[in-house]
C-alpha cells in the first residue's frame, strides 16, 4: 500500500500514525472555524494523532435552494489560509468544479471530491493535476469495487502516493445508509489509504424535509468497528453545538465529546496494528 505525504509532519499509511481529519461541516465564520481548529489541535497534540483541518467554503450540494452554503471560493481560501498558518495545521477543502481546482490548491493540502461527484472525470483530473493530496469520497451509489475505475482517474493525473479514499456510507432504500464493513478491506485493496467519514455516514439525506437529518448517537459505535476494520483514519464532522449547526448538525459530533472518543478508537487502532505485524516480531525469532 502506498504511504501517502500530507505535509513534512503528517504521513498515512501502513505504521504510520493514526490520521484526524475533523472540522465543521461549513465555514459558518471564521470565530467558529478557528475555535474548532484550536480546540482539535490540543486533542490531537495530547493524543498523538495526526491532524488536518477541514471544513467547505461552498456546500454545493445542498438539499434545498435556501440552504446555507458558506462564504464562497475567495473568502473561504483566505479564511483557511489563516487557520493554516496560525495553527500550524493542514486543511481540506471540497472542490465542486475543475476550474476551482488550481486557485484551491494554492492554499489547501488536501483537495477533497465530494461523493456525489466521484466520478466526475474533468474535476479528478483537475484536482490531480495540482499534484496536492486528493481525498476521494466513495460515492454512496457505488460498491467499493467500482472505486477502481476513479482511482485509475487520479492515478493518470497524480503520483499514486497523493491518494486518499474515504468511504462515507451506502443508499439504503430512500433518506437512509448503511455502512457494510466489507468496503474497508476492498478499498485498501485498491492500494491507497481508507479514511472513514463517521458522521456523513449516520447522515439520512434529505430526512429532514429541505435539509438533511442524522442520527449522531450512531457515530461512536460505526466509528469502532471501522477502526477494527482496519482503516488509516477518521474523518468527522465536529462542532461546539451541532444542534445550532447551520449544516449537518444533526450528524455532527460535539467537540467536547471528541477526546474521550478518539481514545477508544486509539486504543482499537493500536490493537490492529498489532495483529498485523509478523509473528515473528513478537516471538523473538524475527
Amino acid at each position: 500500500m502506498q504511504t501517502v505525504t500530507i505535509s513534512e509532519k503528517i504521513k498515512v499509511g501502513p505504521g504510520q500514525p493514526f490520521l484526524l481529519i475533523a472540522g465543521p461541516c461549513v465555514l459558518e465564520s471564521e470565530e467558529l472555524a478557528r475555535t474548532v481548529a484550536a480546540g482539535l489541535k490540543e486533542v490531537a497534540n495530547r493524543l498523538d494523532v495526526s491532524f488536518v483541518f477541514k471544513a467547505s467554503f461552498d456546500k454545493a450540494n445542498r438539499t434545498s435552494l435556501g440552504a446555507f452554503r458558506g462564504p464562497g471560493l475567495e473568502k473561504g481560501l483566505a479564511i483557511m489560509e489563516r487557520i493554516r498558518h496560525d495553527f500550524d495545521v493542514p486543511v481540506l477543502s471540497d472542490v465542486h468544479d475543475p476550474g476551482q481546482a488550481r486557485e484551491a490548491a494554492a492554499v489547501l493540502d488536501v483537495l477533497q471530491i465530494p461523493a456525489f461527484l466521484c466520478r466526475q472525470t474533468d474535476l479528478l483530473l483537475a484536482a490531480a493535476a495540482t499534484g496536492k493530496v486528493v481525498n476521494l469520497k466513495k460515492g454512496q451509489f457505488l460498491s467499493p469495487w467500482d472505486m477502481a475505475h476513479a482511482v485509475g482517474k487520479i492515478a493518470a493525473g497524480s503520483s499514486a502516493d497523493r491518494l486518499l479514499l474515504t468511504e462515507r456510507g451506502t443508499c439504503f432504500g430512500y433518506n437512509n445508509l448503511v455502512v457494510d464493513m466489507r468496503s474497508f478491506p476492498v478499498l485498501r485493496g485498491l492500494g491507497h489509504p481508507v479514511i472513514y467519514d463517521a458522521t456523513h455516514s449516520v447522515q439520512l439525506p434529505g430526512g429532514a424535509g429541505g435539509s438533511s437529518g442524522g442520527q449522531r448517537q450512531f457515530i461512536p459505535a460505526l466509528s469502532r468497528a471501522a477502526v477494527a476494520a482496519g482503516i488509516d483514519g477518521i474523518f468527522m464532522e465536529v462542532h461546539p453545538d451541532p444542534d445550532k449547526a447551520l449544516c449537518d448538525g444533526p450528524n455532527s459530533m460535539p467537540l467536547a465529546r471528541m477526546e474521550s472518543h478518539l481514545r477508544e478508537l486509539l486504543a482499537i487502532h493500536r490493537l490492529v496494528e498489532h495483529l498485523r505485524e509478523p509473528a515473528g516480531d513478537h516471538d523473538g525469532n524475527g
